[in-house]
């Protein structure tokens, strides 16, 4: 699918001004009067997160009410599509910093089912990535210093899939078994020595193994580096509430670019290594091979869930430097700039102490 993001507006009840979000509370406070309007949270957190069929979703046969539509913009550098207000005319890219103009185009998508509310605000991400930055010795000191005194980070919410499957597979392989030999051996200095040698003695091995598995985590966008986003992990996904506009409120939510399907293929991949370590602990023994895994994949269902993070997107001497922070824990992953001059002196002094160390052990012969 195409990314998008959404924004959703709540006008205070005494102003007319939009709500948002307080993240780590359970409330839309108004920025201009400061009235505050209660979320049941507690209502979202309990509600069952309903599963989605996913092989009648690949035959369209998802329900209306799983389905909408967006209205996106296209960034012209990094190709990302944004949702903004209809009254917005221009804006920035949240991604990589360009000028983007507003686009009249919709796209159609599954809705997200679940969240994780913001838990984190901004000047405490703001505080974790100059801190991250501060242990980059080597990175520029000139973007240390715009980075903090930078505008402010764009709060988004990043789509995922989850997926679950009940799964059954049948393996062929192979168990060694260790055992030992005594030989003689004739040393360097021409004696002769007993030593114990270790072998493996291999049998076929077959089985079959079942698990299921709850909540596969795939990112849905393309939007940033996935290391990026891995690094982010892990994420409190016991702590899903069910989908409420009003979490949004303040924020955007991007919508996916990897279709379901193409989801679904990389938690094949991230279930096939698990089901592989099923099968080597059944085969048992001191070392396994397994040769082939036929799997079934049974009773599929997912959910489009949002994760939030914080991000900055900085352009600097010419190049778009991205940081991004899981506004749940303050972890921060991003691009590691380096400072030529930092690395010269590092360099220079590491040449200095390696030839004043030189010069003790001379003058000590």
């Amino acid at each position: 699918m195409i990314d998008t993001t959404q924004e959703h507006h709540f006008p205070c009840e005494r102003c007319g001004s939009d709500l948002h979000f307080t993240p780590g509370q359970t409330h839309l406070t108004c920025p201009h009067c400061g009235h505050v309007q209660y979320i049941d949270a507690d209502e979202g957190r309990h509600e069952a997160i309903r599963e989605i069929d996913y092989l009648a979703t690949l035959r369209h046969q998802a329900s209306q009410a799983e389905v909408e539509e967006t209205r996106v913009v296209t960034c012209p550098s990094c190709g990302a599509q944004t949702e903004y207000s209809e009254e917005s005319q221009a804006a920035r890219c949240p991604f990589c910093d360009t000028p983007v103009v507003t686009d009249t185009g919709t796209h159609r998508h599954i809705k997200p089912a679940a969240l994780l509310p913001f838990a984190l605000d901004e000047k405490t991400a703001r505080d974790a990535m100059t801190k991250w930055l501060g242990r980059l010795w080597f990175a520029p000191g000139g973007l240390q210093e715009y980075a903090r005194k930078g505008r402010a980070m764009n709060g988004i919410y990043v789509p995922y899939w989850t997926y679950d499957s009940d799964t059954k597979s049948n393996y062929r392989g192979e168990r060694g078994t260790h055992y030992y030999v005594t030989k003689t051996v004739r040393g360097r200095d021409g004696k002769t020595k007993t030593v114990r040698e270790r072998r493996t003695r291999w049998r076929p091995a077959s089985g079959r193994v079942a698990r299921f598995f709850d909540d596969v985590l795939v990112l849905a966008s393309r939007s940033l580096p996935k290391k990026y986003t891995d690094g982010l992990e892990p994420w409190d996904l016991t702590e899903l509430t069910a989908y409420k506009p009003q979490f949004l409120a303040g924020f955007r939510a991007e919508g996916y670019q990897i279709a379901l399907e193409e989801g679904f293929a990389e938690a094949q991949q991230r279930m096939d290594a698990v089901i592989r370590q099923d099968a080597r602990r059944d085969i048992g023994g001191d070392e396994q091979r397994v040769h082939s895994v036929q799997t079934e994949f049974n009773d599929i269902t997912f959910k489009h869930i949002l994760l939030p993070i914080w991000l900055a997107a900085y352009k600097y001497r010419g190049k778009t430097y991205r940081f991004v922070v899981n506004a749940r824990t303050g972890k921060v992953q991003g691009e590691r700039p380096y400072s030529a001059w930092k690395i010269a002196f590092a360099v220079i002094v590491g040449l200095i102490v390696a030839g004043g160390i030189a010069y003790v052990a001379a003058q000590n012969q």
